[in-house]
């Protein structure tokens, strides 16, 4: 068995569930049209990547989707929570390099997530930024689950308050380069979707 793992985290796409801050600004089915897009972005991504590979639903498994990976429910009760567990799970299984991504990145690409394995060769923690001052991707080796715990999601110093307190702790960490996911209309104008869905 591979010692690399990749988890996907993906929304159930349903109408006026997902992109529920992009939906303010261009309407549920804009918000639902553009979400199904980022998804099949991101599972063609994931399938140049040659690794074990865990995909967890925010509600529930659809079996005609992401084949050839373990399909989970996301559980706990906020995002921390949930990605916490999904590490335990994995590492409950004998994973020793872990790599979680989400799946609204018009830009993820299987050179930056398996960069972000390579990184795990030298650092225990790894950290893919994202413009909105949160992160797109999170690995590491070792049960640092601080990461997780005790912080205010979807902040713009998110990921700065994170860094301070690995810092802190002394725990090395490693930077991808900075993507830009899509949660609000401006982020969908400066993105590479702009031409495709003109709002």
């Amino acid at each position: 068995m591979s010692k690399e793992l990749l988890i996907v985290f993906v929304k159930n796409i349903k109408l006026g569930k997902v992109k529920t801050r992009l939906a303010k600004a261009i309407g549920d089915e804009g918000a639902f049209q553009v979400y199904k897009h980022l998804v099949e972005l991101t599972e063609k991504a994931i399938e140049g990547v040659n690794t074990t590979k865990h995909v967890y639903f925010s509600d529930s498994i659809i079996d005609e989707k992401w084949q050839k990976t373990s399909k989970f429910v996301q559980k706990g009760a906020d995002l921390g929570e949930k990605m916490k567990n999904s590490f335990k799970n994995g590492q409950k299984q004998g994973f020793s390099k872990i790599v979680l991504i989400g799946s609204d990145l018009p830009k993820i690409s299987p050179e930056i997530i398996q960069k972000g394995f390579d990184e795990l060769e030298k650092n225990e923690v790894v950290f893919g930024p994202a413009e909105d001052g949160g992160y797109y991707l999170v690995g590491m080796t070792k049960a640092h689950f601080c990461i997780f715990e005790n912080k205010v999601w979807s902040t713009d110093s998110l990921l700065e308050e994170t860094l301070a307190e690995l810092n802190e702790k002394k725990i090395q960490y490693s930077l991808l380069e900075m993507l830009n996911d899509i949660d609000t209309v401006e982020d969908l104008r400066k993105s590479e979707l702009n031409e495709l869905f003109k709002y």
